[in-house]
């Protein structure tokens, strides 16, 4: 041996910067070249796997032998045969590759004659003790990433909407990173609703600051650990597992099952998106007295002025009226809502008692819910003692098993999401009080608010649609709490006239907490 190419190889980046594993190799094979007399034609350093030899020196160094002029013998030295390569089977095809344009690859410290037949054995121990560490490896890392999984930790880069810390002991964990979290939480928010496809809702997502590749997209809001779920995969004979994390969630289980039901096609709501000009804030509301079709909205242009009005979308219906005129009717209306002093309140009573109501009905159906999960893991076990009677064999267990976990992660679920319901009432509290605020002066709160706000109100006021004939609307159908303030303003109107108050039917809540005597002083 007169020449030689020199390679090192590390395995990261991070040991090419941080450590001593490449100055060191090429010291020592310096000194072996220069003790036995062989000249260096190169140095190739490498920081790359070697799991094959997809390496970017690795190829430089083989476009190097491959076109040399002289094809006489030429070898390539290394430390040892794991530097060379990690998979046998690579490895003895670059060892073909290289003898064909007379190369010969050889570590220093584990030297190979390959003149005598038997060194073929020891070199098939040298290149496979490396293979069998890294099955092992592998082994051991996939084993310790299942066992995280099963403890609820996520492993890996943290997906959008979280970041990557580390603990002050060096254990690693990830936490909701703002705003990307908080826009996270309202694409889920915005699916729930199925007025918007998942694309829409990413492009306004992306407009809002969320960067995200549409693939990634569909990954990342099919992913369960935003609710708090972390799945461990099947493995061997364990079954396909669902933990509860340890990170923090960013939307409660219940909503993530909605989105997996809408993005199935299980539950997809119809919508329509109504644009209204500032004139013509009932479009979409009326609907036409003659023929029951819905009210549309244009502009006439006049001579000096455009001229609002509302009209028919029927071909042969002519029913059509001044959008000024309905506008102002509207505005009339408004001021029977107008609380009256005093009557917040009460307003605020019968809610927040018809509140605690119903929070007594998530305990019930707490209990319906803790029962359901109770039957299923019954069914489970007989199941299971059928098994072990040989009554049903594994296949039929099997898909017991597989229903009976589907149904109690559902039912699970919509348990953890009742006891957050209990703590609601101080934020509807809260909010009660904004809405009294409003109604105690509603016309004024409805002028004062463009013509998406004024499309808020009206359909919060009226769930289904007015029609009007021209001089006054039929009777519509109110929402419940406008129908409250509706009917407490009518008694408290009868009452000043000295007519009998119909009190009672007011709310069974407020009777039988006896505050009627609120409405008599």
């Amino acid at each position: 041996m007169t020449s030689a190419y020199l390679y090192v190889r590390v395995s990261t980046d991070e040991q090419k910067r941080k450590g001593y594993s490449l100055p060191e190799q090429e010291d020592r094979l310096l000194r072996h070249c220069e003790f036995n007399n062989i000249e260096v034609k190169g140095i190739f350093r490498e920081d790359y796997s070697a799991k094959n030899f997809k390496r970017p020196e690795w190829n430089k160094l083989l476009t190097v032998v491959k076109n040399r002029k002289k094809k006489d013998r030429e070898n390539i030295l290394f430390i040892k045969w794991d530097r060379f390569s990690r998979n046998i089977e690579f490895a003895y095809q670059m060892i073909g590759i290289l003898r064909a344009i007379n190369v010969q690859a050889m570590a220093i410290d584990q030297p190979i004659d390959f003149s005598i037949p038997e060194s073929t054995v020891m070199l098939a121990v040298y290149l496979s003790i490396p293979e069998a560490e890294n099955g092992r490896r592998a082994l051991n890392t996939s084993g310790g990433m299942r066992r995280a999984r099963k403890e609820g930790r996520w492993m890996g880069a943290a997906p959008k909407g979280y970041q990557n810390l580390v603990y002050p002991d060096g254990r690693k964990y990830i936490a909701p990173k703002h705003p990307e979290a908080a826009l996270m939480k309202w694409v889920f928010e915005e699916l729930s609703k199925g007025i918007l496809v998942a694309e829409q809702v990413r492009k306004i997502a992306c407009q809002r600051g969320l960067k995200c590749e549409r693939n990634n997209f569909w990954k990342l809001i099919r992913n369960p650990m935003y609710a708090g779920i972390i799945v461990v995969p099947p493995f061997e004979n364990e079954e396909m597992q669902f933990v509860k994390s340890q990170h923090e969630a960013l939307i409660s289980q219940t909503l993530f099952y909605e989105v997996q039901n809408i993005l199935n096609g299980n539950k997809r709501p119809i919508a329509t998106k109504v644009v209204s000009k500032d004139m013509l804030p009932l479009r979409g509301f009326l609907e036409c007295p003659d023929c029951n079709r819905m009210l549309t909205g244009s502009a006439s242009k006049g001579r000096h002025e455009r001229y609002y009005y509302y009209h028919c979308t029927g071909t042969t219906c002519k029913c059509r009226f001044k959008a000024e005129t309905v506008n102002q009717y509207f505005e009339d209306e408004l001021i029977k809502f107008n609380l009256a002093p005093g009557v917040g309140e009460l307003f605020k009573m019968v809610v927040m008692d018809e509140c605690r109501s119903t929070s007594r009905d998530d305990l019930d159906e707490k209990k319906v819910i803790s029962n359901r999960i109770e039957e299923q893991e019954l069914i489970l076990s007989k199941a299971r003692k059928r098994l072990l009677k040989e009554e049903i064999d594994a296949d039929d267990f099997k898909a017991i098993k597989a229903e009976c976990n589907e149904e109690l992660r559902l039912l699970e679920s919509k348990l953890a999401d009742l006891p957050a319901k209990s703590n609601e009432l101080k934020s509807i509290e809260m909010l009660l009080d904004v809405v009294i605020a409003r109604y105690s002066n509603i016309l004024q709160h409805y002028k004062n608010q463009p013509v998406e706000e004024k499309r808020k109100i009206i359909g919060s006021m009226y769930p289904k649609n007015l029609c009007f004939d021209g001089t006054q609307h039929r009777t519509a159908y109110l929402s419940e709490p406008l129908s409250l303030i509706l009917l407490i303003n009518s008694n408290l109107q009868g009452k000043k006239r000295g007519e009998k108050l119909s009190f009672y039917n007011l709310s069974p809540q407020v009777a039988r907490r006896g505050i009627e005597p609120l409405f008599l002083e």
